[in-house]
């Protein structure tokens, strides 16, 4: 005889739970629907951007201007770390030299990596050499790099205000409707 397994749980369930403590901390945040996809769409921005480093200080600053929440704010930055670094910022080079000319992708990619590795040795609170580690890699690279994250944290950012502002309102209403019928 052989032993039936059960089914595995499908992926999107797996998701669904990985994410739910994040979901919930998100919906308790004291401030509007607006104000948290807002915070959540410009962490999204910022953090697809070569601020690496600073990225922190730009989106509470940013956010604190803006009347967004700030918390919501910080949660995507972490996106772009050590490890993400190097692909992140070879597609954003990509895009970028759709309409600026610069070096090769192959060679650019190289020198994201080397980049990433240099980042992992670096402490945390070294954000001064972390963003100039960027900074120093030329002009013909930070141009299209900056043009191309620009244009990706634009959609990204967008996508991440039209879905987070439609998932907390529909939360909300969810959460309105509990308290109605108990």
């Amino acid at each position: 005889m052989s032993k039936t397994t059960p089914n595995p749980p499908t992926r999107r369930r797996n998701l669904a739970f990985k994410l739910r403590p994040v979901l919930r901390w998100i919906t308790k945040l004291r401030s509007t629907p607006h104000a948290i996809a807002g915070g959540l769409a410009l962490g999204m921005f910022v953090s697809l951007t070569p601020t690496v480093g600073i990225q922190f200080f730009a989106v509470v600053i940013i956010a604190s201007l803006l009347n967004l929440n700030r918390a919501a704010a910080i949660i995507p930055i972490w996106i772009t770390n050590p490890v993400t670094i190097a692909p992140i910022y070879t597609f954003n080079y990509w895009v970028g030299l759709q309409f600026v000319d610069g070096p090769p992708v192959k060679q650019v990619s190289a020198l994201f990596l080397e980049i990433s590795k240099n980042m992992t040795k670096m402490q945390f609170w070294e954000v001064k050499e972390q963003f100039k580690v960027i900074l120093h890699t030329g002009k013909e690279v930070i141009l299209p790099l900056t043009v191309g994250s620009v244009l990706v944290g634009l959609v990204c950012g967008a996508l991440t205000w039209i879905l987070s502002l439609s998932l907390l309102k529909f939360l909300s209403t969810r959460r309105q409707r509990k308290h109605i019928l108990y």
